[in-house]
């Protein structure tokens, strides 16, 4: 092979391990510095997405039980990221970080896009098939695996294999240890701006599950059907109002609506919303209120890949945090793919006790 072959094959990977590497540490980082991540009850959250993805996984049997450890699975995800992007990046160790991302890449295809129609839309899968490259080839020339391999190549003269192991062990140990304090210091710096940077934003969407006692990443709902409110007894005309202030005698009092109660209304922003879980299908889901008194209901979990979209009160229009799906805010229609499909709407209606039910 002639030096420009070699040299053209060896800046080959380039490219592709600053993609992945600079991906996965922007992934990483996104998740430790957005509090909305690790807080439950936000549609956006790791508990409201492995709630989701849970009904429809291939693997919801290993999901459903790990969903009640959801924020020790966040960090892990999140850390698990950074340390793939920084050794992509940096190219040390650099087939370990590579079988690393695709494991994650590939976990994420099973868990949230497994079902995304047509596949190819899916970009979990072809992160898995992007790692690939870099785990057969290691990191090329440009790498710190390569200058490891150039030092331990001249100082092999005079010592013994195992000699030159227990060296280049030590020299990676060394590199490994200082990339990975600079990544828990950025790490730390970026979860502690984002924290501040989120502090100053109003939360425009509630939670009407405080209503409930209950989270959106339950398992259950407890149903409470409406029934109408009972008359009251008759009172002895000596303790009987006046005529004049007395009720007409053929008034009545508004029944409940029949359904389930989720909620109250009041727990609903005006121009925002308030998440709750759909008790026919135990999704997340969330309701929101366009204009006073007009409440609207939408299944959370956008049909695309499974994620838990959030809603957007400045735009007034659902967005999906994984693939940038986005749905009309009073319809659920696809505005922006690529989910080929709307959200699916719920039945919602006010009742007169000040109570939101799913009807």
């Amino acid at each position: 092979m002639r030096h420009s072959d070699l040299a053209a094959h060896e800046l080959a990977l380039l490219p592709l391990r600053a993609f992945l590497g600079f991906t996965f540490c922007f992934a990483g980082l996104q998740k430790l510095a957005n509090p909305s991540f690790f807080k439950a009850s936000s549609p956006g959250s790791i508990q409201a997405q492995m709630h989701g993805a849970a009904r429809h996984s291939p693997i919801h049997t290993l999901l459903t039980p790990l969903s009640s450890h959801a924020p020790i699975i966040g960090l892990l995800i999140a850390f698990g990221e950074l340390a793939v992007g920084v050794g992509a990046l940096a190219g040390l160790l650099t087939r370990v970080a590579a079988i690393g991302g695709a494991l994650i890449s590939l976990s994420l295809f099973l868990a949230v896009s497994f079902h995304t129609n047509p596949y190819y839309t899916g970009s979990d899968i072809v992160f898995v098939f992007a790692w690939l490259p870099l785990a057969i080839a290691g990191g090329g020339a440009y790498s710190l695996d390569a200058y490891v391999s150039q030092v331990m190549a001249r100082r092999r003269a005079g010592r013994t294999a195992h000699m030159v192991d227990v060296e280049r062990r030590r020299v990676v140990g060394s590199l490994a240890a200082a990339l990975g304090f600079g990544a828990l210091v950025t790490a730390g710096a970026v979860a502690g701006f984002g924290r501040l940077l989120h502090s100053t934003k109003a939360d425009s969407t509630g939670d009407l599950s405080s209503g409930l006692g209950a989270t959106p990443g339950a398992s259950t709902v407890a149903a409470t059907p409406s029934s109408p409110a009972p008359s009251t007894s008759p009172t002895t005309q000596a303790s009987a109002p006046p005529a004049a202030s007395r009720a007409p005698a053929h008034a009545t009092t508004k029944p409940l609506p029949r359904g389930t109660k989720i909620g109250p209304a009041t727990a609903v922003p005006v121009k925002g919303a308030a998440t709750f879980q759909d008790p026919a299908t135990g999704d997340p889901a969330v309701v929101v209120q366009p204009a006073a008194g007009t409440f609207l209901a939408f299944d959370a979990v956008c049909p695309h890949a499974g994620c838990t979209v959030d809603y957007e009160p400045g735009h007034r229009v659902f967005i999906c945090p994984c693939h940038g799906s986005q749905f009309n805010g009073t319809s659920g229609a696809v505005e922006v793919g690529p989910a080929n499909s709307g959200l699916r709407k719920i039945a919602i209606t006010a009742g007169p006790d000040g109570q939101l039910y799913v009807t």
